[in-house]
């Protein structure tokens, strides 16, 4: 059984019909998919149809943008593993707090996209760092608040030094 969160409020129950090929029931109502190769599906429910496309998929965060009839949808997946761990109190093993964000190699600052308190998301730009000609968007690796900010715009940075400090 699979568990999948729509727009992070919306979520729907997912089972595999062992009885018959491309059939699933969501929330025990039967679906029929009708898959066309990797991304791309047809289903059909309540004698409606609708062509959905994958359109973007992250692995490790079991999270997917999926277009429906044009409409795209944010939807996390959850299953039997995540349940498991869940259960256990291990689910916020993988959610490591970051501290610090060093440079990844020697450049420029050309811009700083946060400021001293700041609250930042998983994948916010924090600065922007100028290497080898080009301009590399340092992201954040997970939440957080921005505590003190180490760099200074226009400066010149080497490999490993600290740029900015989280609380």
């Amino acid at each position: 059984m699979y568990k999948i969160k729509i727009n992070k409020n919306t979520e729907f129950d997912v089972e595999k019909n062992n009885d018959k090929n491309n059939s699933w029931f969501v929330n025990k109502n039967e679906i029929n998919l009708d898959i066309s190769g990797e991304k791309n599906f047809h289903i059909l429910l309540n004698n409606k149809s609708y062509n959905a496309e994958v359109v973007d998929f992250n692995i490790c965060d079991k999270t997917f943008k999926i277009k429906v009839n044009g409409n795209i949808y944010d939807a996390e997946l959850k299953d039997k593993m995540d349940f498991l761990l869940q259960s256990m109190g291990l689910d916020t093993l993988n959610s490591k707090k970051i501290n610090e964000i060093k440079a990844p190699m020697p450049g420029m600052v050309l811009d700083i996209k946060v400021n001293e308190g700041s609250v930042v998301k998983k994948g916010d730009v924090l600065l922007v760092l100028e290497a080898m000609k080009m301009e590399n968007n340092l992201k954040s690796p997970s939440d957080g608040i921005v505590k003190k900010i180490v760099a200074k715009k226009g400066t010149a940075v080497e490999k490993n030094q600290l740029l900015i400090l989280f609380e």
